[in-house]
């Protein structure tokens, strides 16, 4: 009988072709996965940059309430400035507290005349609530 042998070469070649198939297969394996991989990672990179729009959006959001906030306490701030200023605010308080024509007018220097319209306004107005 003839004994089989296997020399350093042929192990040599018999190695580097198993190598060279799990090679190629790991290679198909990976290209195969590559777009799952690639639309994993793209959904996870599209999710992070629209988190940081929306932390954009909601820094923005918070300026612009802060100065809505601002600007309806100027607003306030200017209404009470205005109505505190006019004599004819004076004169409709004084109407509703019940005074006379001639004390709204002496005291408000307004007209007789206003001073009887806004009396006459704000008694209806007095007694309708």
């Amino acid at each position: 009988m003839e004994s089989f042998v296997i020399t350093w070469r042929e192990l040599l070649i018999g190695a580097v072709l198993v190598l060279a198939v799990y090679i190629a297969e790991m290679l198909l394996l990976m290209r195969s996965a590559k777009p799952r991989g690639w639309r994993i990672w793209q959904r996870g990179a599209e999710a992070h940059a629209k988190s940081r729009e929306v932390q954009s959006l909601e820094m923005e959001f918070a300026q612009l309430q802060g100065q809505v906030d601002k600007l309806q306490k100027e607003l306030e701030k200017l209404k009470t400035q205005q109505v505190a200023v006019t004599p004819y605010t004076h004169a409709i308080q004084m109407a509703q507290q019940g005074l006379n024509v001639n004390e709204v007018a002496a005291s408000c220097g307004i007209s007789r005349g206003e001073a009887e319209l806004i009396v006459a306004m704000h008694r209806n107005q007095s007694n309708d609530s």
